[in-house]
């Protein structure tokens, strides 16, 4: 029997999500274009480049890049604004923060909406993204008066500059803590997609009073202002190595505060473990939105005697994953479709991508598993070119990329070792990582092996994550620099404590645990 023919369900165009968003903020959308909000208001600057959803390719509405001297006064702005803000009584930073997190709740679902549409992520993991903001703020504005005992906002404004991947969980969610935590608060929109759903977020605050700038531009011109300028309190950074790394030197030469989350290759060892039906339910959850997150798992380091019954579980939950379109149905009245991703963040990248997979097996590597996207949920003659099936490959070159970095995207490399000193080393092949897993049998061994990896969090036989509430995170080695976050490290990441304090991080002159 043939598969029926899908549909874009009704309702959820993207001209359906935009004409709501001219609605519910008229003063942050106008037209065919979005404004910056700096100074207090919402500002009809800057230039409109062209761009295009992943989930099909059509058009939709792009950042209105800013150059570099209005990014200046932007940022001074900022600082008005912040000296201001930080003489604002606790209990109405609460009041403020908690009406801005109401009328996200309000709005959750057009929130979502723009996500799928922006950055391709499933209706599931859009709303989750969205309600993983809502919910941790909240937490904070329940548990901040012991987080700020004794404690001041910093002497500027918080710099965001932060990945597409996750606008609302992630950044949404710093900037509501630290506007919280008494700072006026910075935010460049991410160049590759978001920018619809961060500036309803920001004008849903921003009605509400908190002191918010959200501003787009490119990275190289803006960074002189939102990196270095002498306003700047304190500069939270969430990204690739390279863009970061460049960061950290400015931040370093500067002697200013920083949070820098970076990339690094996490990976999941097996070694002397049995249970494979436990393992088996823990792979298709690890190509969640394409592994397109900090915390995926796109490398498996795995004991060669019990290959065999590694493949035996990693393939039929493999070929369970499912991919297409976010939001078509085969029938209107269907509820929106259960998939574990979309498309990659765009066509360049699902092409670079795919030119690593077939230069990794040109150099050696074995395909062990390749998807066809012509098995996924997709619409009659939509565009596929973001999109990237699920790959796995055994035993990648060391002339590769897929060797030693994160892809950020669907393809799983598989290493085969036979020594506990070659699991180790090759679980570590980044110079560090965000988190990393060991399914171990023996919880001794477990125990001495786990040290050893250098992960900020390693768990044993379950996926680590970025964590929320009072989850701490941070990363070792090459991952991370600056101030770990998570719970009161956050708070204390963007406020000054007591006279000497050191906080936990990764910094050029030491490396402190908390």
């Amino acid at each position: 029997m043939a598969a029926p023919t899908l549909i874009l369900k009704p309702g959820t165009a993207w001209a359906d999500a935009w004409r709501r968003c001219l609605a519910v903020a008229p003063e942050a959308f106008q037209d065919d274009t979005v404004r910056n909000l700096w100074g207090g208001n919402w500002q009809a600057d800057g230039r409109s480049l062209p761009a295009t959803t992943p989930v099909d390719g059509t058009p939709i509405v792009g950042p209105p890049r800013l150059d570099a001297d209005t990014a200046r006064r932007a940022v001074r702005a900022a600082l008005d604004q912040h000296r201001d803000w930080r003489q604002v009584a606790l209990p109405e930073r609460k009041a403020r923060v908690g009406a801005a997190l109401d009328a996200l709740t309000e709005h959750r679902e057009l929130l979502s909406l723009l996500l799928v549409w922006e950055i391709g992520k499933p209706w599931r993991l859009a709303r989750a993204d969205v309600d993983r903001a809502i919910d941790g703020v909240r937490w904070y504005v329940a548990e901040i008066d012991r987080m700020l005992d004794g404690r001041s906002p910093l002497d500027g404004p918080v710099s965001n500059i932060a990945s597409w991947n996750y606008p609302m969980s992630v950044l949404v969610h710093a900037m509501l803590v630290q506007a919280l935590a008494g700072n006026a608060v910075i935010a460049k929109t991410p160049t590759d997609g978001g920018v619809g759903c961060l500036t309803l977020a920001a004008a849903l605050a921003a009605r509400e009073g908190l002191p918010i700038t959200l501003v787009s531009g490119s990275g190289g011109e803006l960074s002189e202002s939102l990196v270095r300028a002498p306003e700047i309190g304190c500069v939270s950074f969430v990204g690739g190595r390279d863009t970061g790394a460049r960061v950290a030197t400015a931040v370093a030469d500067l002697g200013k505060r920083h949070i820098l989350e970076q990339e690094g290759l996490n990976a999941w060892g097996v070694w002397n473990y049995t249970d494979w039906e436990a393992l088996g339910a823990q792979i298709r959850k690890t190509f969640d939105y394409g592994k397109q997150r900090c915390t995926a798992y796109p490398r498996f380091v795995v004991q060669r005697s019990a290959f065999d019954a590694f493949l035996a579980t990693y393939l039929p939950a493999v070929r369970s994953v499912r991919v297409g379109h976010p939001l078509a149905v085969a029938d209107p009245d269907d509820a929106l479709p259960e998939l574990d991703f979309g498309p990659l963040i765009n066509a360049a990248k699902a092409k670079e991508l795919s030119d690593q997979v077939t230069e990794a097996i040109d150099r050696g590597a074995v395909p062990l598993h390749r998807g066809r996207l012509t098995d996924g949920h997709v619409l009659p003659g939509q565009d596929l070119s973001a999109y990237v099936a699920p790959v796995t490959l055994l035993n990648p070159p060391s002339t590769s990329p897929l060797h030693h970095a994160e892809p950020f995207g669907p393809v799983d490399t598989i290493v085969l070792v036979d020594t506990e000193a070659e699991l180790l080393a090759a679980m570590n092949a980044s110079n560090g990582a965000l988190v990393a897993t060991l399914s171990c049998d023996d919880p001794a061994a477990y125990e001495r092996l786990a040290p050893q990896i250098r992960a900020f969090k390693v768990g044993r036989g379950k996926p680590r994550s970025r964590g929320d509430r009072d989850e701490l995170f941070g990363g070792f080695g090459a991952s991370w620099r600056g101030a770990f976050v998570g719970g009161e490290l956050l708070v204390r990441a963007v406020t000054r404590g007591p006279e000497g304090e050191r906080p936990p991080g990764n910094f050029p002159d030491y490396h402190l645990m908390p």
